[in-house]
């Protein structure tokens, strides 16, 4: 499925205004590359070093990928990062991590893979001091139709 090129990121003034976006895209961010450095140093620190993400020479002979793919984790591991580079809340304080809902993996990263974050703001609800609120992330894959990652993801923001 084709999609714009361009990146953009929404800054919000305030908590109170991101609630107008609801139901809209409000980031896109730059491609990042997937490379095998960053995945076997994702192996080493949670211990999961299986031969299908860090054995190049293994996978090019009996992945059914030909090629080392990173871990879903690792993918979804990037949430964080892409809503920093996808949206600006000006008068929050902190923002804390309250969990996720549908995580979906359809589609392998295969190393060296352009993966780029597309965040959509799916609800918004105001609490004591801030504000709760549901995105969808999706990874995109270059040249890809299918996604790497699609998660709903939930946050606290206060100010």
């Amino acid at each position: 499925m084709p999609m714009e090129t361009s990146t953009f990121q929404t800054v919000f003034p305030s908590l109170l205004e991101m609630q107008a976006w609801v139901g809209k895209d409000i980031g896109l961010t730059e491609w990042m590359t997937m490379t095998q450095d960053r995945i076997n140093t994702f192996a080493d620190c949670t211990e999961d070093r299986q031969w299908i993400h860090i054995d190049p020479a293994r996978a090019a002979l009996e992945s059914p990928y030909k090629t080392p793919i990173a871990h879903g984790f690792l993918v979804l591991s990037l949430a964080s990062r892409i809503c920093q580079e996808a949206f600006q809340i000006q008068d929050a304080v902190m923002g804390v991590n309250y969990g996720l809902d549908k995580v979906r993996f359809p589609n392998a990263t295969k190393v060296d893979a352009k993966l780029r974050g597309r965040v959509h703001l799916l609800k918004w609800e105001a609490i004591t001091g801030g504000c709760k609120y549901k995105l969808q992330i999706t990874f995109e894959l270059e040249g890809e139709s299918k996604p790497a990652c699609v998660a709903e993801f939930i946050a606290l923001a206060y100010n």
